[in-house]
Order: C-alpha cells, then sequence, then structure tokens
C-alpha cells in the first residue's frame, strides 16, 4: 500500500502481484506488490520488460563484464532456478529475488552471511 499525493489530494494505493512476460527470454515472472510499490516510491511509471534473470545479464553486459562470470544455480528455498552475478563458493546459501525479499523482511535488522550473498544476487 502506498499514499499516492495528487494536486494536494491523498489517495492510497494498494498492488497487487502482477505475470509479465519477459521481452528477452518470454519466459512469465512475477512483478509483486513490493516491486511495485518501490516503482512507485522512486518515480517510475514504466513496469519491468525482463526477468530478474535477464535484468542480471543486461546489467553485466552494459557494464562491460563477461557474461560467463554469471552462474545459473538454483534457490536454497524454492529451488527455482536463478541467476546471480558471481560464482558461489557453495558455503552459504543462494536465494531467488523474491525469496530474498521474503528473508530480508523476515528478518529486518538481523544481518546475517547468507543475507550478504543473496544481496550480491540481487545487485
Amino acid at each position: 500500500m502506498a499514499v499516492k499525493q495528487d494536486e494536494g489530494v491523498a489517495s492510497m494505493v494498494f498492488f497487487e502481484d502482477k505475470e509479465l512476460s519477459c521481452r528477452d527470454c518470454s519466459k512469465t515472472f512475477v512483478f509483486s506488490a513490493g516491486e511495485q510499490e518501490f516503482f512507485s516510491a522512486k518515480g517510475l511509471i514504466n513496469e519491468p520488460k525482463r526477468c530478474p534473470n535477464c535484468r542480471i545479464l543486461m546489467r553485466v553486459q552494459r557494464n562491460g563484464d563477461d557474461p560467463s562470470r554469471t552462474a545459473e544455480v538454483s534457490c536454497a528455498e524454492c529451488g527455482s532456478p536463478t541467476r546471480v552475478p558471481f560464482q558461489p563458493k557453495g558455503y552459504r546459501p543462494v536465494y531467488c529475488s523474491y525469496c530474498f525479499r521474503t528473508k530480508k523482511l523476515e528478518g529486518q535488522g538481523e544481518k546475517d552471511g547468507a543475507a550478504v550473498d543473496a544481496e550480491a544476487a540481487t545487485l
């Protein structure tokens, strides 16, 4: 839920998860209510065009890095395949962006080693 200011009038905006299709791989992905709220708070009006995995690949390529340095791994929480911009060492769990956000909200204020690895995965 977010409060939107239009010409001095405050109104409540409720967000719901949306399923979108990636422009690069054509797979569907969830644009969560939390992401929508974040986009709204930052003043972003366009929905994402790429899934989280393709966004990571594009970011790596745009930065001039080698895409082969990314790794496709299974999320430690839900098991879904996800791409991360680093090679995991294997001693810490790696989460998909959705599970990472969920865990981050659950442990607000806590900082453990697993959260650091997952945070790197979302960059």
